[in-house]
């Protein structure tokens, strides 16, 4: 009834922040989209982290502007990117500024979750949820909508945005090691890292497939930022593989995180909703409902382990 292939399909473009710049950015130095292999790191890391503002930026606009679920979900991605790109970066950004820049894209995108959460809950988990649950999720979805508001439009992240310009605008490093060789290593460990999560797939407990499910998003945000790096054929297939086994992971989480909404949602309301009852019948059919997951999932890791890594393919 509730988690199909509707919720399937909703994942797909799941956690995929359209790249490229907005107007919305006042950098006024030009920064390409495309990387090259033969850049050093530092270089690297500006021309990606500007391109995660500029995401930001775009879509931080419609989330102080609109309702529009898109609006919070790729602000809460930009961010997230963000602090994925300092921290596979490091040795390069192992500065103060930096650790600041990440601990405050992480604290933004925390604020952001809530609404996010309820709005993957309400959207995919339980599309057709009965209407006492979805009254009631309305009306803490605006609440949750205007906590998102104020940590994106207030004083502190006004701060974090000139820290951020700041760091895109300084004149980079020269020298050092290359954006090609660093990929390699880099995708070399966190491909390793996910084949030692998911070895005994079937035998993971809900806290190793968090585990599991951390190390994918990391290696898959790892190809993204890397990818230019490499020009291989067998590209296409692996970051299809990783976005694929990302995805089944991430509706099972979609079913954790959304226990824990219903929970929020049955606190929530008033003896005139009557939607305590509904609450506890929608908690066992999330409960009796994770078999479908499973399957998928064991097939995400097959297709996965067949892929060849790209970066190590003739270049």
């Amino acid at each position: 009834m509730l988690v199909n292939a509707a919720m399937d399909a909703s994942r797909t473009n799941a956690d995929r922040a359209p790249r490229g710049h907005s107007n919305v950015s006042q950098l006024t130095n030009p920064v390409a989209t495309t990387l090259s292999g033969e850049f050093n790191l530092d270089t690297a890391l500006r021309r990606i982290v500007a391109t995660c503002r500029s995401d930001l930026l775009r879509y931080r606009a419609i989330v102080l502007a609109s309702s529009q679920p898109e609006g919070i979900h790729q602000t809460r991605v930009a961010l997230r990117r963000l602090h994925a790109a300092i921290g596979l970066f490091r040795d390069v950004g192992s500065n103060p500024e930096l650790r600041g820049i990440a601990a405050e894209a992480r604290w933004l995108a925390g604020e952001c979750a809530p609404a996010r959460d309820l709005q993957v809950f309400l959207a995919e988990v339980v599309p057709d949820a009965p209407q006492q649950i979805s009254r009631v999720g309305a009306r803490l979805a605006g609440k949750r909508l205007l906590r998102a508001r104020k940590a994106l439009g207030g004083a502190r992240f006004e701060q974090f945005d000139h820290d951020l310009e700041r760091f895109i605008l300084a004149p980079p490093s020269v020298g050092g090691e290359t954006l090609k060789a660093f990929g390699s290593r880099a995708l070399d460990a966190h491909h390793a890292k996910v084949r030692h999560r998911g070895r005994n797939l079937s035998e993971l407990r809900p806290t190793d497939l968090h585990r599991l499910r951390i190390a994918v998003k990391k290696l898959r945000y790892a190809a993204a930022f890397l990818l230019p790096a490499f020009e291989s054929t067998a590209a296409t297939a692996y970051v299809d593989a990783t976005e694929s086994l990302q995805n089944a992971l991430g509706i099972m989480n979609d079913r954790t995180v959304g226990a824990k909404v219903l929970a929020d949602i049955a606190g929530a309301s008033r003896p005139s909703d009557r939607a305590r009852r509904p609450c506890k019948r929608l908690g066992k059919h999330l409960r009796d409902n994770g078999r479908h997951d499973r399957r998928n999932l064991k097939q995400a890791w097959r297709a996965f382990k067949k892929t060849v890594p790209f970066w190590r393919g003739p270049s």
